[in-house]
């Protein structure tokens, strides 16, 4: 088989993924993209690679499209910047789970539930923790457009809002017994919660009051999803569908199947023209809407698919499993960013990483992903936590783009 490098390249049009051969690549690389950890047995890029310690549970991704959080079973929220894939910061204020995470609309503020431990407010860039909210056993939860306004779910509490200005005293509870979802309207006049009782509400904000009942699914509804105009929501579901519902009526729309296990999740792109679906069948469903086309199956989890997100400008969709890991991908085809998020903490002992200096601070990533621009490489194909240093960074070559593009390529061998 004919060597195959990716290139990467983010420019003023948005994020581009191609193959070269490997030959043509090298010239403009470099020697050192030719080496990927070794010249001899090249391993597997992502193996052993994990991003957390346990389950991944809840994606975010910042407003500027900059960064994205994870949450996680482990206890932990992480936050990766983009487009390069460091983790930044490990937020611990909640012990249990995290079973779901938001970033407020402005980007400053970080809000993540853990279901015997209440809601932790973090703010951002810094990572301090504010304060947290009383919530009583939340399972997920959404903050309103003007920042406002939290709403958490609960198995246990149905639906609780929380005026985040007001502090934990302005609690308003709706009565949605067994809730395990939730999503507020781009408006934020709209409040959609899911069940386990396999029904949908739509409640009015700030009010809080019961507009809907919405009846369909066979079994529990595990996912929501509101378009960014407002006029659709997704629901996905345990009876392996994801339904379409208009609103601010609720009328039922369409009803799409084809996956072969539970749903979990989902996610609507900006633009409402994609829609990706993942759950125990360890695979995501990508749909074109209104092409009538079948989907697209987006493999390479390894375990049950908990969580998903699309990245504002639409071009990204980051996926969170059983198996620990966080995968991106390009979007509107699906195909998988040759990026690993990696936390050496949590990555088995056979991961291998390379690790580089950037505005002061270093990173760890899995080896062949991209480093950015200016960064200097400190350590290549660590083994483990362990570091075992070699004088360049053979698992990556960078060059700069010079087209009228801008941005910044970035390759490494397949």
């Amino acid at each position: 088989m004919k060597p195959e490098i990716y290139a990467i390249q983010r420019g003023r049009s948005g994020w581009k993924l191609s193959r070269r051969d490997l030959a043509a690549a090298a010239a403009v690389a470099g020697a050192a993209a030719g080496a990927a950890c070794g010249p001899q047995h090249p391993p597997e890029r992502c193996k052993g690679v994990a991003a957390h310690g346990k389950r991944v549970k809840g994606l975010a991704f910042s407003p500027d499209g900059k960064a994205l959080a994870s949450a996680s079973d482990d206890g932990s929220v992480k936050l990766w910047s983009l487009p390069g894939g460091a983790l930044t910061k490990t937020l611990k204020a909640l012990p249990d789970a995290v079973s779901s995470v938001a970033i407020s609309p402005n980007g400053l503020v970080l809000a993540a539930a853990g279901r015997d431990q209440g809601v932790a407010l973090w703010s951002l860039p810094e990572g301090n923790l504010l304060r947290n909210v009383s919530a009583r056993s939340p399972v997920a939860l959404a903050i309103s457009p003007d920042g406002r306004l939290l709403a958490t779910a609960s198995e246990s509490e149905g639906i609780e809002l929380w005026p985040l200005a007001a502090g934990d005293r302005a609690r308003t509870h709706l009565l949605h017994p067994q809730a395990n979802s939730v999503a507020i309207s781009p408006d934020g006049r709209l409040l959609a919660s899911g069940s386990w009782d396999q029904t949908i509400k739509l409640w009015s904000l700030p009010a809080g009051k019961e507009i809907k009942t919405l009846k369909g699914h066979a079994a529990a509804v595990r996912g929501l999803a509101i378009s960014r105009d407002g006029r659709t929501l997704a629901s996905a579901s345990w009876d392996r569908t994801v339904k379409l519902w208009s609103l601010p009526g609720g009328d039922l729309v369409k009803t799409l199947q084809g996956q072969a296990g539970n749903l979990n999740a989902v996610a609507l792109s900006p633009d409402g023209k994609l829609l990706a679906a993942a759950g125990a069948s360890l695979t995501i469903k990508l749909w074109s809407l209104g092409e009538g086309t079948p989907p697209r199956t987006l493999e390479g989890h390894g375990g049950v698919v908990y969580a998903l997100a699309i990245s504002p400008d639409g071009r990204l969709l980051a996926s969170g499993s059983e198996d620990k890991t966080v995968k991106l991908w390009l979007l509107p085809d699906g195909q998988p960013l040759p990026l690993c998020l990696m936390d050496l903490q949590t990555s088995s002992s056979d991961a291998k990483g390379i690790q580089y200096t950037s505005g002061g601070e270093s990173y760890t990533q899995a080896c062949g992903s991209p480093i950015p621009p200016g960064a200097i490489c400190t350590c290549n194909c660590v083994p483990g936590a362990v570091c075992s240093c070699v004088s360049v960074c053979s698992c990556v070559g960078h060059t700069s783009s010079s087209g009228g593009g801008g941005g910044s390529h970035y390759w490494y061998p397949n």
